[in-house]
């Protein structure tokens, strides 16, 4: 039901005040010719229907969100707090406001700090805009150096699927490698790929099937000889966060999702923020203004060969004062600590699960793990999605399904360091649960869930022909 459809003529949430300002007369061609379509609705109607929807939304202060390599976890209110301050809700972009300058310098000195890079922009708005930056950053310094065949970037099997598609938007070919058996990037075929034409390989690690690549040294050793950038996608920097920095591994240029590792709001569409950071050689490239810290005042400067502005103004602010705040509330001690707990539930909760289900690697995960349903939909017929829509049923959220695509019937679980061990406890009582079903009644997986509004919808029916007009 829509708020249009309890619309009722002539009634109305609040008054509207007389206009206390001359009014300002528009031409006829401006004018509407009728009144506009809006729903007439009393107040104690409209704050029911929408703290109605309000409870049909499902997000981290709901309950537990395992989705892997999106890294939802809970977000402290007190970032909410600090970002709510009136000196920095109530500046306008224009105005000088050195406090806030100040505040993102600091926050660039911090990610600076845990990554191991020499200088960030705080410009990008996303993740995968983060990408972008950091693409068209090392476009620019391989064609400073008048190296125009660099136009190749090298993305393993197992990466995030914004990786090759930030890379064409860029203007570069993807070269797609396979991974070795254990998940890892396959050295022999990095080997093969890399040459004169080779810009940069982007590559996450750990990745997303929660493996530490320990051949990073040499991984970092082989683009770097054949003249090409690594490139670290911080998607899944959570769990080495103050643990090893990926500077010390080789990578040159890294992004970071803010709304992940450093507990910003996720999802709903934005705002985000996915800074870039990198080695001191292509500072000179990154994206103007850049804040700049002289005689310990925070300014800002131009970069001399900058491949010019990624955002409005400097980018989402109040998402940059939501990760400061969770920074320095945890500290130096906190952030490796926070890194370490979520390693210990992911593996915690692989352990307690593998007895059911194929792990794809049985050593020691990182932050997430990726299980299989194949066994289970070859004995069952119930699939990783028949699976994931009936936990849906249980209260809590699906897991990652199908991703990544090595892995097939892939669920992906990442608990966070957020989660107690009595809710991980309870996540795989329901997974359990739900697996000796699938072998007592399939046939009721495929009409889950049951519970929810919104009933399971004909996938097929809906990707052919999809209403995209209320």
């Amino acid at each position: 039901m829509t708020i249009f459809d309890i619309s009722k003529e002539n009634r109305t949430a609040c008054p509207i005040s007389a206009c206390d300002v001359k009014q300002y007369q528009l031409s006829g061609g401006m004018l509407r010719v009728c009144d506009a379509e809006l729903p007439e609705v009393d107040e104690l109607s409209l704050v029911r229907h929408y703290t109605g929807l309000s409870k049909k939304a499902y997000g981290v202060d709901d309950g537990f969100y395992p989705l892997g390599s999106c890294t939802m976890k809970y977000n402290p209110k007190i970032n909410e707090t600090v970002a709510a301050l009136d000196g920095f809700t109530k500046i306008h972009p224009l105005q000088k406001a050195d406090g806030a300058l100040q505040v993102m310098a600091l926050l660039e000195d911090r990610l600076c700090a845990i990554t191991g890079m020499d200088a960030f922009t705080l410009q990008p708005a996303a993740g995968a805009h983060g990408e972008f930056t950091a693409l068209l950053t090392i476009r620019a310094y391989h064609l400073d150096r008048k190296d125009a065949k660099r136009n190749k970037v090298i993305v393993p099997d197992s990466a995030h699927g914004t990786n090759p598609a930030s890379a064409a938007m860029a203007g570069f070919e993807i070269i797609n490698i396979p991974s070795s058996s254990d998940g890892c990037v396959d050295v022999a075929a990095l080997e093969t790929a890399v040459g004169e034409d080779t810009a940069a390989f982007m590559l996450t690690n750990p990745n997303t099937l929660g493996i530490f690549d320990k051949n990073i040294k040499k991984i970092a050793e082989i683009v770097h000889k054949a003249g090409g950038l690594l490139y670290y996608d911080g998607a899944n920097l959570n769990p080495i966060m103050g643990v090893i920095r990926p500077g010390d591994m080789g990578f040159d240029v890294v992004h970071l999702n803010l709304h992940k590792t450093f507990s910003t709001p996720h999802g709903g569409g934005g705002p985000g923020s996915g800074p870039v950071g990198c080695k001191a050689f292509l500072t000179e490239f990154l994206p103007s203004p850049v804040v700049k810290n002289r005689n310990g005042e925070a300014r800002l400067a131009s970069a001399p060969k900058s491949i010019g502005r990624m955002k409005s103004f400097y980018g989402n602010f109040l998402v940059m004062v939501r990760a400061l705040a969770y920074i320095e509330t945890l500290g130096r001690e906190g952030i490796p600590l926070s890194a370490k707990i979520a390693v210990l539930n992911a593996n915690y909760m692989m352990a307690k699960l593998k007895e059911y289900f194929p792990i794809h690697s049985s050593d020691t995960c990182m932050h997430e793990f990726v299980l299989s349903c194949e066994k289970l939909k070859e004995e069952t017929g119930v699939s990783a999605l028949d699976f994931a829509k009936a936990i849906i049923d249980t209260g809590m959220h699906p897991p990652t399904m199908y991703f990544p695509l090595i892995v097939h019937e892939a669920l992906m679980f990442e608990p966070t360091e957020t989660e107690s061990k009595e809710t991980i406890d309870r996540a795989v009582d329901i997974i359990v649960s739900l697996y000796k079903q699938a072998y007592e009644n399939a046939a009721e997986f495929h009409l889950k869930p049951q519970k929810m509004p919104i009933g399971r919808p004909d996938e097929v029916k809906a990707a052919r022909n999809p209403i995209i007009t209320a």
